[in-house]
């Protein structure tokens, strides 16, 4: 392949080529679930939303920071839609705890959307007015909506958790029923 075959295909993934952050509880979770699904092209933990710069885990976990615990999701959007990215978010976590996933409480693990588009914005207002008009849950969603001002990754040790750690007590009762969820409902979204 010449050079500018290869200018040219980059050019053209590079067209191809959106992200979104979502905090839905622990990273390791969400995580877990957006590394399975065909056209995201890469799944970063990291932290957003709050006041400090270059926060740490160990700052996050304290509640003092105002960040979230959160995943960076870039993905194909002629594989996967955003529609189809939110409505796996929502699918998977509970976004009418506020402030808490399960046993995880605290501000860092919310229920949030860093959007990086007016579009996505519109997308996700759209998907929790019809959650909301079909009453698919029993309290109210309480996901914040939220345009991204800044991303900051994780340690490294949190990147691919899951899968370096399924036998973990964490990942064993928390993330793999959440993963199983995830398989069984959305089968066709799965990575081939």
């Amino acid at each position: 392949m010449n050079f500018l075959m290869i200018a040219l295909l980059m050019t053209t993934m590079n067209n191809h080529k959106e992200t979104i952050v979502l905090g839905g509880g622990c990273f390791w979770c969400t995580e877990a679930v957006f590394n399975q699904v065909q056209g995201v092209l890469s799944v970063t933990p990291g932290y957003s939303g709050g006041n400090t710069e270059n926060p740490t885990y160990n700052d996050v976990c304290s509640g003092e920071t105002g960040h979230a615990e959160v995943i960076k999701i870039e993905f194909d959007p002629t594989i996967v839609p955003v529609e189809t990215i939110i409505e796996i978010f929502f699918s998977t976590h509970d976004p009418t705890t506020l402030n808490r996933q399960g046993a995880d409480v605290g501000t860092q693990y919310r229920s949030v959307i860093f959007y990086t588009s007016d579009n996505q914005k519109e997308t996700a207002l759209k998907i929790i007015d019809k959650l909301t008009n079909e009453n698919t849950f029993t309290k109210p969603v309480v996901t914040e909506i939220v345009r991204l001002e800044k991303f900051f990754e994780a340690e490294n040790y949190h990147r691919d958790y899951y899968s370096r750690n399924k036998k973990q007590p964490y990942c064993q009762f928390v993330i793999k029923p959440k993963v199983e969820k995830f398989r069984k409902i959305y089968k066709e979204a799965l990575v081939k």
